[in-house]
């Protein structure tokens, strides 16, 4: 399984959103420039999720988007679901010949894989990025040389 450039871009994006939003609506530009990333690309993105009821738009001058939900509230799992599909390393057709060398390494090496995935994923909300995010700028912010 290999994520894609929107499932990673929207992942960052949603960070992004969360961290500097505060409640009031962030521009799409503005995420954009933060994150490096077309804004045009975004707004597909963007779409997908708030179909998904992840986040909220207000168009207009004062407008951009805001999460729809508490950031403890999104899990990653649930992102990565929306803007990619079902996370799974190998899903193999399986033939009904009886037991095969096939279905036992589907059942014990790609089963086992995804269950382990899609645990992690879920176990994981946005606002555990947020919160490492913002731990790791504080560090940086404290590191000096000599």
């Amino acid at each position: 399984m290999k994520i894609s450039t929107k499932g990673r871009y929207g992942l960052r994006a949603l960070v992004d959103l969360a961290v500097y939003s505060s409640g009031e609506h962030v521009p799409l530009s503005h995420i954009a420039e933060r994150q490096n990333i077309s804004e045009n690309y975004l707004e597909q993105v963007f779409s997908a999720l708030r179909k998904a009821g992840i986040i909220n738009s207000v168009k207009g001058a004062q407008g951009g988007y805001v999460l729809a939900k508490k950031a403890s509230d999104i899990t990653v799992g649930r992102i990565l679901r929306i803007l990619e599909g079902e996370l799974s390393v190998a899903n193999e057709e399986l033939s009904s010949d009886g037991v095969t060398i096939q279905e036992c390494i589907q059942v014990k090496v790609w089963d086992e894989i995804n269950t382990r995935i899609n645990d992690f994923v879920d176990s994981l909300t946005l606002q555990d990025l947020v919160q490492e995010y913002a731990d790791m700028t504080a560090e940086s912010a404290l590191m000096y040389y000599i």
